[in-house]
């Protein structure tokens, strides 16, 4: 993959915690302690959600001038959703839609910080959270001096239509190792994939403090896969190394495979079953308590029919090794990337929903 392919870097916590961050919601100047977020539990209904992350959208826009107005607000359809990838901005062009981070204030930080808080939840080291630890990584990376195109302000934010509760409108955000797409349909939450994250080094400490956003995934996997007997595993072993993810940005869009691979659930225990509910709860506890549960609903009614599959080492500890789960509506996969601005294998993990991908819009 091309996105990081540059000298490796090591970077000293002593001049991590002597660099300074610049001022936003995300942390105050200097280097950054735990979580602002509210991590209070998110309760209402899905409509109650979805409202509040329309209010929270019209409160942001309004923090806009014109040009960043008109930059992220873009039109809903298809060709512009797909508009996502994992790569940093540099080397994407033009391909990414709306507004950088970059040319944020701090006043308009703070605001896309509550939007996110709505749409993502607040639950600690999933959802909003996680994205803003994501973030920091990024920061991280561009601490060595070499990744002048990382960092924080070289994200885009979009949205696709206008936020509403009647229509249907897609929040966009994405850069380096991070996409999110959340689509509305008359004010509900109708689709959260495609969903990438990507980290690396696992984990990292800047000023005292350790980050670590997807280690919860990984480690979800590396114990599920560690539950399969013998007969197990070799059904769900995949011939050969798989160089990437199957379903990265530039594959057709709903271009899911036809027939799955692997071990079914229905030949798991109960045990297994519910490690396979952790792992895919780490996905999908990305969003509110009420909508994450409508989604995990439809993957547990499914478990019999979800196949677990993987390649290269159980232990998801060296380059190449994946893992992948598959049901009539779930996609997760998650790989072991190449190292590129550490020595270290980097995961990345792309969930996606072969219903509600983009909202399910097809065309």
């Amino acid at each position: 993959m091309l996105h990081s392919r540059t000298p490796r870097v090591a970077i000293a916590g002593a001049v991590l915690v002597a660099l300074m961050l610049p001022a936003n919601a995300f942390g105050a100047q200097g280097a950054p302690g735990p979580s602002t977020f509210d991590v209070s539990t998110t309760s209402g209904s899905r409509d109650q959600t979805g409202a509040a992350v329309v209010a929270r959208a019209k409160e942001f826009l309004a923090t806009l001038d014109a040009d960043q107005r008109s930059r992220v607000l873009q039109d809903y359809s298809l060709a512009n959703a797909a508009r996502w990838h994992t790569y940093p901005e540099y080397a994407l062009g033009d391909l990414r839609l709306g507004l950088s981070t970059g040319t944020l204030t701090d006043v308009q930080w703070k605001a896309f910080d509550a939007l996110l808080a709505a749409a993502l939840g607040r639950t600690p080291n999933e959802g909003a959270d996680e994205v803003r630890q994501h973030l920091l990584n990024d920061d991280y990376l561009n601490f060595g001096g070499t990744r002048e195109g990382y960092g924080r302000k070289n994200y885009k934010i979009a949205f696709l239509g206008t936020p509403a509760t009647t229509g249907t409108w897609e929040l966009q955000f994405g850069g380096h190792q991070l996409a999110v797409a959340n689509t509305y349909k008359d004010g509900k939450l109708v689709g959260a994939t495609p969903s990438f994250r990507g980290i690396e080094p696992q984990t990292f400490e800047i000023g005292g403090v350790t980050y670590e956003p997807e280690r919860q995934e990984w480690g979800a996997f590396v114990t599920l896969l560690a539950s399969l007997d013998a007969d197990q595993r070799r059904a769900a072993e995949l011939p050969g190394p798989l160089e990437d993810l199957l379903m990265f940005p530039g594959a057709a869009t709903w271009s899911f495979p036809s027939t799955p691979q692997g071990v079914p659930g229905s030949a798991l225990t109960p045990r297994q079953h519910k490690l396979v509910l952790d792992a895919i709860g780490k996905y999908v506890n990305d969003m509110p308590a009420a909508e994450a549960a409508a989604f995990m609903s439809s993957y547990r009614n499914d478990l019999d029919r979800t196949y677990v599959s993987f390649a290269g080492s159980t232990s998801l500890a060296n380059t190449g090794d994946y893992v992948r789960i598959d049901g009539p509506r779930v996609w997760i996969e998650l790989r072991m990337d190449e190292p590129y601005s550490t020595d270290e294998t980097a995961p990345h993990s792309l969930w996606r929903d072969k219903v509600s991908d983009y909202g399910g819009t097809r065309s």
